[in-house]
């Protein structure tokens, strides 16, 4: 009895993750180029009454056993990377990218990587990102320049306004071999680690990375109602595990209310 106890707490304490991930992926569901995040489960060790296989008094062997579970536990939290929708800003330095890839930022002495590709222009004419952290190979934009071309492959042309060309450079993307191994650090950066493994420096167009959007920016990955239909199922797994504590509960006290 006391065992349903501590199995049904687990089975709470794992569905209150799943809602903490949720109600997170829901925040953020108009964060530009945020990823959603998903809570992955495992079930706990199993204690072996009987092991499968064993032999019995009739020399054959049982089929199934006897093995209680202990419940279940948060394993990890996947961040899932897949394409988000786009918004068409008008922007000329908002940018999206159509497939893989990030772009990386300096961040004081930290390099980190982001999808959010709202850029702007510091007092330097550099090309920056919300917090004034400089897009990285740094990109300077002179100040007779009156409009800035970004195509597909990454190509920026600085124009003045008769029309001549001012500054040509390239843009880089970077990718890993697993994203989802990256750790979020909030305001849309990430960082590698070893789970991630080392950035892969192309090209927007080359093979394995996406193309640029010039003047549009990623929306977040999120589908409410997707996430609204995996928080009713959460609350009512919590509920269920809630009601086999209630019931325990009853049967314990039914057992101390036992009279000789």
């Amino acid at each position: 009895m006391i065992r349903s106890l501590w199995t049904a707490a687990t089975g709470m304490a794992a569905q209150q993750m799943n809602m903490d991930v949720i109600a997170h992926n829901l925040a953020n569901a108009n964060t530009t180029g945020y990823k959603k995040s998903r809570a992955n489960f495992e079930d706990l060790m199993y204690q072996n009454l009987t092991p499968p296989g064993a032999e019995t008094s009739n020399n054959t062997r049982l089929l199934n056993g006897v093995q209680m579970g202990m419940g279940a536990k948060t394993v990890s939290v996947q961040k899932i990377h897949t394409q988000g929708s786009f918004t068409q800003t008008g922007n000329q330095l908002d940018l999206a990218v159509e497939g893989r890839g990030f772009f990386k930022v300096l961040r004081g002495t930290d390099e980190v990587y982001t999808r959010a590709g709202a850029f702007k222009m510091d007092q330097d004419g550099y090309i920056c990102d919300a917090e004034g952290n400089r897009l990285q190979p740094e990109i300077s934009i002179p100040q007779g320049a009156v409009a800035i071309n970004i195509d597909a492959g990454g190509n920026l042309t600085a124009v003045d306004q008769e029309g001549k060309a001012l500054v040509t450079q390239r843009l880089n993307l970077f990718d890993f071999p697993n994203p989802a191994g990256m750790i979020s650090l909030g305001r849309n950066y990430c960082m590698p680690t070893e789970a991630s493994g080392d950035s892969e420096t192309g090209q927007p167009g080359d093979d394995g990375f996406g193309t640029l959007l010039q003047g549009f920016l990623e929306n977040s990955n999120i589908n409410v109602v997707e996430e609204m239909v995996n928080m009713i199922v959460g609350q009512r797994a919590y509920e269920a595990n809630s009601k086999v504590i209630k019931a325990s509960d009853d049967m314990l006290q039914m057992a101390n209310n036992v009279k000789s």
